[in-house]
């Protein structure tokens, strides 16, 4: 067995052993709420409440008994207990409400560079920065696993990492989070370009010598 800082490599005649429980729960962030989101509102035991809404462009949601209340940059549950309150003003007794983000198109990451699918992807709890390569379904040929850069936006401070795929798959250092409004780009390696445009011409370069042999 060898062991890193970060990594520890078993041997071909040792089982890896099963992740422990803590190792499966790992803490959920915040999932904000944002403009054009669908989410679902309910009212436990007042079934004609319940309803699915979309979030206006602005941010806002509108409810009967409760208005249009300010839904952009709420989690769910901060949602809910705003919507409580406003049913208790409008004399519902003791309301409890759950709300859901059922499809979210504020929480994305933005794919650029030297994947396959560039787009914008989803933003799940536990996103890294190999799950995004994922979804973008792979890198290119062409791309620079060491030129890999997410760009983010911190108390108003715009900031960028970068990073070596290579070096997080041999678990040198551990694979960055990545979280809503992420930009990650993949740099493009001119060598590797080089080498296809040589390798594309090499028959041509061939094709006279064989002549002039024969």
């Amino acid at each position: 067995m060898q062991s890193t800082a970060n990594l520890t490599v078993l041997s071909d005649t040792t089982t890896l052993p099963a992740p422990a429980r803590a190792d499966l729960l790992a803490p959920d962030r915040p999932a904000l709420i944002g403009p054009l989101d669908v989410i679902q509102v309910e009212v436990v035991n007042i079934p004609d409440f319940s309803r699915e809404v979309q979030v206006d462009s602005s941010g806002r949601i509108a409810l009967p008994l409760v208005g249009t209340i300010d839904a952009r940059g709420k989690t769910s549950e901060e949602l809910a207990k705003v919507i409580e309150v406003a049913l208790r003003d409008n004399y519902v007794r003791q309301p409890e409400v759950v709300v859901n983000i059922k499809t979210s198109v504020s929480q994305v990451v933005t794919v650029d560079g030297q994947v396959q699918q560039p787009g914008l992807y989803p933003v799940t709890n536990q996103m890294t920065l190999m799950h995004v390569i994922a979804s973008a379904r792979g890198l290119t040929e062409f791309a620079r696993q060491d030129d890999v850069v997410i760009l983010r936006t911190v108390n108003g401070q715009r900031m960028a990492g970068l990073y070596n795929i290579g070096a997080i798959r041999r678990g040198v250092y551990g694979d960055p989070a990545v979280y809503a409004n992420d930009i990650v780009v993949v740099g493009d390696s001119p060598q590797r370009r080089l080498f296809r445009d040589i390798i594309a011409s090499a028959p041509l370069i061939v094709a006279p010598l064989v002549t002039i042999l024969r």
